[in-house]
């Protein structure tokens, strides 16, 4: 979350006075992510999440989430509603932007995940695998590989070289390796894509909210699974990998969902991929961020760091952190 976007009290009251939640108490920016302006808006009533889509997101997507997070919520996950207006109205236009308002859940973000959390939110995950298993609508990943050569063709070579002297060589040599050895043959399914501690929430270690959906789309399932490895199984800056959090996570999943043989040995590789994702829009936000923009730049280099690791497996210089030794929990091929 960021923002981007200035919304005045004026403009808020008249979106308010569209629903039926009470009159403005209170509006806050909200200065964590990179990706749209968000509010937290408190009413007389209650509090919400209020979202103004930046330029990385298409409107015309927002059907798609909107109903991806219903599908899930109708099964009883904890996702946050989206609020219609007196008119059923989900999708407003605010300073400009399509914006949406969102029911507010309670609970705190890990900030370093321990094993108890991380087998949280392996079985959260699982869970919603199997409620989108029914899921008909599609959406493909603007940030698969595809859009990685694109996104690195987009990044300064100057600005590549400033945040690290050999980034614009290691970034072209891994697109190499994923244009070669991609698993595009693996299963698809909607996936969230973004299932970083900061958008999961916890009370007492059990997951009570599940939110930002905006990166979700129809790929590789085994991807989610790894996108959610190299953002819980590691120290902020990428280094520190805990083997705990690591087990935990994954046999959580698989226990609630399963794993393939095959998804099972292409995980290394999904999840450098992973690592390669968040590496190069990290490294165009910093690159590209407006210096007045209320947002926390994120280092591009904590996931390079993690791509090193992964990288490390494959080229077996140490275990396999996926690697399983029964059929437990195992999908059919």
């Amino acid at each position: 979350m960021a923002v981007y976007t200035q919304v005045s009290p004026d403009a808020l009251a008249r979106l308010l006075a569209r629903y039926d939640v009470g009159a403005p108490r209170a509006c806050k920016g909200i200065a964590e992510g990179v990706e749209n302006s968000n509010y937290l808006v408190e009413t007389t009533s209650a509090q919400f999440i209020l979202t103004l889509y930046e330029n990385r997101v298409d409107e015309s997507d927002l059907p798609y989430f909107i109903d991806l997070v219903g599908h899930l919520a109708a099964r009883g996950l904890p996702v946050p509603a989206f609020i219609g207006d007196q008119e059923g109205r989900v999708v407003q236009e605010v300073a400009g932007r399509p914006a949406c308002l969102i029911a507010f859940l309670n609970g705190i973000s890990p900030e370093r995940p321990n094993a108890d959390q991380a087998a949280s939110v392996g079985t959260a995950l699982a869970q919603m695998h199997a409620a989108w298993a029914d899921f008909d609508g599609q959406r493909p990943n603007s940030l698969g590989p595809e859009g990685w050569q694109a996104l690195a063709a987009r990044c300064d070579r100057d600005g590549l070289r400033a945040i690290a002297p050999d980034l614009g060589p290691r970034i072209e040599a891994e697109l190499k390796l994923v244009k070669e050895q991609w698993p595009a043959h693996l299963e698809a399914a909607p996936i969230h894509a973004d299932l970083f501690p900061d958008n999961v929430l916890m009370l007492d270690g059990a997951v009570t909210g599940i939110i930002d959906f905006y990166f979700a789309c129809t790929d590789i399932r085994a991807y989610d699974l790894a996108v959610t490895h190299a953002a819980w199984c590691f120290k902020p800056d990428g280094t520190g990998f805990d083997e705990d959090v690591s087990q935990a996570l994954i046999c959580a999943y698989r226990a609630g969902f399963g794993l393939t043989e095959a998804e099972e040995q292409t995980l290394p590789l999904l999840a450098r991929g992973a690592c390669l994702r968040f590496l190069l829009t990290r490294a165009y936000d910093w690159i590209a961020t407006p210096p007045d923009a209320l947002v926390t730049r994120k280092d591009p280099l904590a996931f390079l760091r993690r791509l090193d690791f992964y990288r490390a497996v494959m080229d077996g210089e140490h275990g396999n952190p996926f690697a399983h030794h029964s059929n437990s929990g195992e999908r059919p091929a």
